[in-house]
């Protein structure tokens, strides 16, 4: 087993989408999803590496889609960030029958289900080799969880933030319709911006920049590989600077 020196990064955030955990199903939680997914996280665990998530709600509740159909956008935003939260917990609980120790941190107090986010305290979880999950967004509408993600990576110290999504990096159109797509290798975010990628919201791209925070954009579906793009081989694109 690597030591931790010997990886790429020392500690990341793991993005991924709440339509990661579908499966194929068009709604809501695919329990062997999840615990695919935990499995990769473990797989990168055991290299050393400290590792923070942020999971979206979409499968479950997507406020502008609420909000699209006549429903107010606060109301809607925060029934989304409670969308997270049963997802945090569903990884929780992958993750824990896996014998990992896991924490889900509430940017929204429910202290039945999870812990109010104290950036001390989660730190403290990271450098006991807990894996922190932290839900609800950054407890604000009007925030996206791509945001959330960057804003809790920047105050964690992560030093990268991992995309998790359907393809294996970002193209210069969608690789599913056209076959002549072009992968990027590296791009900056100014480019993503520029060119509309659809990596992360704009929020989140910005905020990143200002941090310095490279965002390694890489496939979910491709077994073992968030372990891979950790150890060098595997295929992904790096936003960065």
């Amino acid at each position: 087993m690597p030591e931790p020196e010997k990886v790429a990064y020392k500690r990341v955030m793991l993005k991924i989408s709440g339509e990661a955990l579908m499966g194929d199903q068009g709604y809501g939680l695919h329990p062997p999803t999840v615990e695919r997914i935990a499995r990769e996280v473990q797989s990168v665990q055991e290299m050393g590496v400290e590792i923070c998530m942020v999971i979206g709600g979409g499968n479950i509740f997507r406020g502008l889609q609420g909000s699209a159909q006549g429903m107010e956008r606060t109301t809607a935003d925060y029934m989304g960030m409670l969308a997270t939260v049963m997802n945090a917990l569903a990884m929780q609980a992958a993750l824990e029958g896996l014998k990992i120790h896991t924490r889900v941190i509430s940017a929204i107090t429910m202290n039945e289900v999870a812990e109010p986010y104290i950036r001390r305290r989660a730190v403290r979880h990271l450098e006991k080799k807990r894996i922190c999950i932290f839900a609800a967004g950054t407890g604000n509408p009007y925030f996206t969880t791509d945001t959330a993600a960057t804003l809790r990576a920047s105050e964690m110290a992560c030093e990268a933030i991992f995309k998790g999504t359907k393809v294996d990096g970002v193209y210069d159109k969608d690789p599913n319709k056209f076959e002549n797509a072009k992968r990027y290798e590296t791009i900056t975010y100014d480019e993503v911006l520029a060119q509309h990628l659809g990596v992360m919201d704009a929020s989140a791209i910005a905020l990143a920049r200002e941090n310095n925070l490279p965002i390694i954009v890489f496939s979910l579906d491709e077994p073992g590989g968030f372990r891979a793009i950790l150890d060098g081989t595997g295929t992904s694109t790096t936003v960065s600077t």
